[in-house]
């Protein structure tokens, strides 16, 4: 599993300096009307995966927060069929990894998860949700990225043969068709990579 140092630098320590604001959870639900679009538009389809990062902090209180959040995930299993797995990668930073066909139930749980550690006052160690995308003629995955530090998303498609390669024309076809459903960040050099260790896997594998 891996995210580059330069991922690590901006949206974990760094990230710091160049926050705009604190985390706000409800800005993921602008995905509620740009993955409709992804798939009439675009033909790309949700994979029914999406992805939480945060770091970890060592302390009993980060634990039972975290506790609470598989809680609330399991709890939300029942009525949902979402389903939570919770993992971490080699640099130490924590995942909490969604399963669902319905993007909506996904994209409800992702956001309770991130809610449940603002409202435990660590909104600060969220760095960034993934939602995955695959496009129905190919083989191609993209991945819309939100970044808590800077409140935008980013698009993030990873070539499928090449694991440190990336497509632009894909991110840059997909910032021109959602810009005016979803907040993007401006700055280019915030599109951070988040690379999977191997091609063909996602960033949390």
């Amino acid at each position: 599993m891996g995210l580059l140092d330069g991922l690590k630098s901006v949206l974990g320590v760094k990230a710091e300096a160049d926050a705009t604001r604190d985390a706000d959870p409800d800005d993921l639900f602008g995905m509620s009307t740009a993955y409709i679009t992804m798939e009439a538009d675009l033909g790309y389809e949700s994979t029914g995966e999406a992805a939480l990062c945060f770091a970890d902090v060592d302390s009993t209180d980060f634990q039972d927060a975290v506790d609470e959040v598989e809680s609330i995930l399991d709890a939300g299993m029942v009525e949902t069929g979402t389903r939570a797995t919770f993992e971490t990668d080699d640099h130490g930073y924590q995942w909490v990894v969604l399963h669902d066909n319905d993007f909506e139930d996904l994209l409800t749980s992702i956001h309770f998860a991130a809610d449940t550690l603002v409202e435990r006052r660590y909104g600060s160690r969220l760095l960034a949700a993934l939602f995955a995308f695959e496009h129905t003629r190919d083989d191609q995955t993209v991945y819309w990225v939100y970044s808590f530090r800077r409140g935008a998303f980013y698009p993030f498609a990873p070539d499928p043969h090449d694991s440190h390669e990336r497509n632009t024309s894909a991110e840059f076809k997909l910032d021109s068709n959602l810009t005016d459903e979803i907040t993007i960040e401006d700055d280019k050099e915030y599109w951070y990579p988040l690379w999977p260790d191997r091609p063909g896997y996602h960033p949390w594998e």
